[in-house]
């Protein structure tokens, strides 16, 4: 059930169709130029994604796509990313409504415990289509891959895997859990409940083989981070992360800068 590394996803859940429109002409991009050091960096993740079975190594395709460099959350870390920027203008959208955030918190309020559970690279969990895998390649300096799952970077991946999760926990969901893509929680508002709550996630996690990162899961707590909120059995809060860029920032001397502060300061309203 829990996964401490890439080879221990088992991607079996669902199929992913991307239903290319195909009035669109297909794009394939120049191949961009990476520093050494990058090149080391984007090279040491495709072995990782080929040794664990994510993507493979192809010869051609219509569509070809650049990898980007992207700065993780931890800022400490560069993460790889495909920038599929042409492949998803080619693709309608999936209007798949995620759940509203602030009636997410809310329903935490008031449980004597919550536990927390990230799964371990959830979009990859999710099988892509044989005839889609040609629609993802992309390029580096020493070749050309195709994912064998769903990359993060598609424009419906989230609306897919929201779907997928509020099936699988379609029984226990603004009951017992609360999930938002995969961010999920446990609620248990008598600790008597606790082991029982707690089995059921977990069952419904074993028969669908999907895996949870360790690393970012915490059990029967009162309090912790959710979806950028601090919740706690008796209050919710702003996250002190959150709000620290607020207060840290500079006198505003533009219209521009206060039209900003104005859009994050209503995001906590």
């Amino acid at each position: 059930m829990f996964a401490w590394s890439p080879s221990e996803i088992d991607p079996l859940i669902i199929c992913l169709r991307l239903h290319v429109n195909l009035a669109s002409r297909p794009v394939a991009q120049n191949r961009c130029n990476f520093a050494p050091k990058r090149v080391a960096i984007i090279e040491a993740e495709i072995d990782k994604l080929l040794d664990t079975d994510l993507i493979e190594e192809v010869s051609y395709s219509e569509w070809l796509a650049n990898v980007v460099l992207v700065v993780k959350k931890d800022q400490c870390k560069w993460g790889v990313c495909v920038d599929y920027t042409n492949l998803n203008k080619a693709c309608p959208k999936d209007n798949f409504l995620l759940p509203r955030i602030d009636q997410l918190v809310d329903s935490t309020f008031g449980n004597k415990l919550l536990s927390f559970m990230d799964t371990y690279s959830g979009y990859n969990q999710i099988m892509l289509h044989e005839e889609d895998k040609a629609n993802t390649f992309f390029i580096i300096k020493r070749g050309t891959y195709c994912y064998k799952v769903m990359p993060f970077a598609l424009k419906n991946a989230r609306a897919m895997y929201q779907r997928l999760i509020n099936r699988i926990f379609k029984e226990h969901i603004s009951k017992t859990m609360e999930v938002y893509v995969d961010d999920m929680t446990v609620k248990v508002p008598r600790r008597a409940d606790q082991i029982k709550n707690l089995a059921e996630a977990f069952s419904l996690l074993k028969k669908y083989h999907m895996k949870l990162n360790p690393s970012k899961c915490t059990f029967a707590v009162s309090s912790s981070k959710f979806l950028g909120y601090l919740v706690t059995q008796r209050r919710i809060e702003d996250y002190p992360n959150q709000i620290k860029v607020i207060f840290n920032m500079n006198s505003l001397a533009r219209m521009k800068e206060i039209q900003i502060l104005t859009g994050r300061a209503t995001a906590f309203n």
